[in-house]
């Protein structure tokens, strides 16, 4: 072949160009038929950047529509990095103005070509100084950001959301799907120098309404009744709830410490707990109402029915248990007012085991209340199988059970309302649409009969009136009331016994008597100094409800004389007829007190088993010197010694009653009164009319003037 014919190498080109042409034509249909999906991907994550936007979550209202969460329009900064000329420049410029470092903005600016967040949900301010910049590459666009108008008021109930607007506690977190609504999306478009030039949203749908429960007024008022008793008690902490017997409703839910959930990261974990429903404790002699209801409900006793007390002294399985105060003969309503555990015990063992468990399941202890709020605890308690030889006498009087807040208030409600627990709720409804979807609630169960019910309230009464554990700081003014106290050692995990200077104090009552519009539970978390439930947590329910009742215009049921209500607030004389304490550390052997859920071997009970009157060798404690320190170092000092500490006031110790050097017998009760030293020398006239003591305790007298005045009698 001629390979120098023209036509000879026209073929060859020929030839070369279709083979070119046939396997260019082959990789373009491979391309687009076979590798179009994949290259169309890669070409987006190039050339575009989906961003989420967050919704606008539902409103969270009051029971009266009053707003207590919402959510506002801001804006959000971020940047195109490719586009911006001179990242070190751009993050010492906008550092300051965001509160950031240079290096945290440069981090980001690094982190991608296309698109980074640079701050989120900034100020209006600040958004303003950066555009002023006019830096090349920084954009912003609108997010909602969650706004608590109320700041700190029912924070542990609302929660808080985190930066996307997800619920991270209380309601925002148990009803998140419903308020979060559904997200929005930006799309950020670039070229191919990476140079964004267009970008388009979709709108995000809004969340639905949520009404409360709860009334912002009275959530005010057991908030600063709450904050009050922690700054007087010094107490770690402490809760109080507001329920309405007839429905479950919860009206007012507070919890200290506490937060702001417009700056959640700014408070400690321990903080953002809902103590109301997730703090365990040993309840003490609240517990009592399940006890003597049981007793009651079964007819093992009467109200009237006389019970030897046994001058404060009784064995349990080899296990001694001394009242806080030597008591005879009492009748089963006497031995509720004085918080008898002689007298609680030995009807406790008349139920026996079985059936008293039943009872304590029954007022809803050892399982979930079912509460709208997250973070419940649902107790402790053992089948019976499960109990200790003492186990049925330290559950009589309130040990070896652990309880929640809700569930003790829920307990109460049930004595309140007839003899049937309700579900407690804080959810009333949802608001979709303009219209309102109440939220469904189960049917009460009966735990008690009527006639029960209504024998425990008039004996809860006795609580308040004059030789009651609550009569001289807890009666209320104008209203009939019920309660009880409650006052517990906490358990020490670390050393496997029971503190001997911290306590939690509870009181939990209703009002009024044979018509309660409310029930109210105040406890206190180790409190410095007085501790007993009807000393420190009885008046906080005196304030709080005499308030509330008010609020929610409720008539006043008891009939007081201008000339009375005066007296009541005189304060001349303490009541000599009032004891406030429904507990004594010293009431129980030390043997019996190393684990609150684990039986320990008994020892031999003697053969002779009294009471000791005389103050024996082991038993004698020496008064120390307090004068000149502090609360905390004379109730630590008492507290070591076994004795029991009654701190008046704040400062230095400036005295002391039982002098310092004066032999007393463990357990005794050591009074300190504190105060600056010009203190000490004002008058007894001015000591007498600032004593807290005497104010309410003429306050109970003029409770019983008018009780006789009416011919108060027996059961109303």
């Amino acid at each position: 072949m001629d390979w120098n014919r023209p036509r000879v190498r026209l073929l060859i080109v020929a030839g070369l160009a279709l083979v070119w042409m046939s396997a260019t034509l082959f990789r373009l249909a491979y391309l687009q038929l076979f590798s179009y999906r994949d290259y169309l991907n890669r070409a987006e994550k190039q050339q575009q950047r989906v961003v989420e936007i967050s919704p606008r979550r539902g409103v969270i209202y009051d029971r009266n529509m009053h707003e207590l969460a919402m959510s506002i329009s801001v804006d959000s900064c971020f940047a195109v990095p490719s586009e911006v000329s001179d990242h070190e420049m751009a993050s010492q410029l906008m550092a300051p103005v965001l509160g950031m470092t240079a290096d945290e903005i440069g981090s980001k600016l690094a982190s991608s070509q296309n698109f980074a967040w640079i701050a989120r949900k900034i100020s209006s301010e600040q958004t303003e100084r950066i555009k002023g910049m006019n830096l090349r590459g920084i954009y912003f666009v609108k997010e909602r950001k969650r706004f608590y108008p109320k700041r700190e008021l029912a924070a542990a109930d609302l929660g808080w959301v985190d930066i996307d607007e997800k619920g991270s506690g209380g309601i925002e977190y148990a009803l998140d799907k419903d308020i979060r609504g559904r997200p929005g999306r930006m799309m950020v478009l670039t070229d191919a120098h990476k140079r964004w030039f267009d970008s388009n949203e979709q709108g995000a749908e809004a969340g639905s309404n949520v009404v409360l429960t709860i009334d912002q007024n009275i959530q005010y008022i057991i908030e600063s009744g709450l904050a009050d008793a922690i700054q007087q008690t010094h107490a770690r902490a402490g809760s109080i709830i507001v329920e309405d017997p007839s429905t479950g409703e919860l009206l007012g839910v507070a919890s200290q410490p506490t937060f702001n959930p417009n700056a959640p990261g700014d408070a400690p974990a321990d903080s953002r707990m809902n103590r109301a429903v997730g703090a365990l404790y040993e309840p003490g002699s609240v517990f009592k109402i399940v006890t003597l209801s049981g007793a009651l409900n079964e007819g093992l006793t009467r109200a009237d029915e006389e019970i030897d007390c046994q001058m404060g002294s009784i064995y349990v399985a080899g296990h001694k248990i001394r009242d806080h105060k030597p008591f005879g003969m009492l009748t089963v309503a006497q031995i509720l007012a004085k918080s008898s555990d002689v007298g609680a015990i030995k009807l406790g063992l008349r139920l026996g085991p079985a059936k008293f468990y039943q009872y304590i399941r029954g007022f809803g202890f050892g399982q979930s209340t079912g509460v709208d709020l997250p973070g419940e605890n649902k107790g402790m308690l053992r089948r019976p199988e499960n109990w200790g030889s003492f186990s049925i006498g330290s559950m009589s009087m309130g040990q070896e059970v652990g309880v929640t807040a809700i569930q003790l208030i829920s307990a109460m409600n049930t004595i309140a309302n007839g003899g049937k627990w309700v579900r407690p709720h804080v959810v009333r409804g949802m608001k979709r649409n303009g219209a309102m979807i109440p939220e469904p609630q189960p049917e009460p169960r009966r735990v008690i009969s009527e006639d029960t019910a209504a024998t425990m309230r008039t004996m809860l009464e006795g609580v308040l009136l004059p030789g009651g554990t609550a009569a001289r700081l807890g009666a209320l003014l104008g209203y009939t009331a019920g309660g009880k106290t409650g006052t517990a050692q906490r358990y020490d995990p670390a050393t496997g016994r029971y503190s001997a200077s911290q306590y939690v104090a509870s009181f939990v009552g209703f009002a009024p008597l044979n018509e309660p519009a409310i029930t109210v539970l105040v406890t206190l978390d180790s409190p410095v100094g007085l501790h007993q439930g009807g000393e420190v947590s009885a008046p906080v329910f005196k304030k709080v409800a005499e308030q509330i009742l008010a609020y929610l215009n409720v008539p006043q049921d008891e009939q007081i004389s201008p000339r009375l209500q005066q007296a009541a607030y005189s304060a001349k004389q303490a009541a000599a007829d009032s004891d406030s304490s429904d507990f004594d550390p010293a009431q129980t052997d030390q043997e019996s007190s190393a684990s609150p859920l684990v039986e320990t071997p008994p020892p031999a009970p003697p053969d002779k088993p009294a009471p000791t009157v005389a103050i024996t060798e082991g038993d004698a404690i020496v008064v120390p010197a307090l004068q000149g320190k502090s609360v905390r170092d004379a109730a630590a000092e008492l507290a070591r010694l076994g004795l029991t500490p009654a701190l008046i006031g704040t400062g230095l110790a400036i005295e002391e009653s039982p002098e310092a050097g004066a032999t007393v017998r463990r357990g005794s009760r050591i009074t300190v009164r504190f105060g600056e030293p010009a203190d000490s020398e004002k008058s007894p006239a001015h000591k007498s009319k600032s004593s807290p003591a005497a104010t309410t305790s003429s306050h109970a007298r003029a409770r019983a003037s008018a009780k006789a005045a009416a011919g108060f009698q027996g059961q109303r």
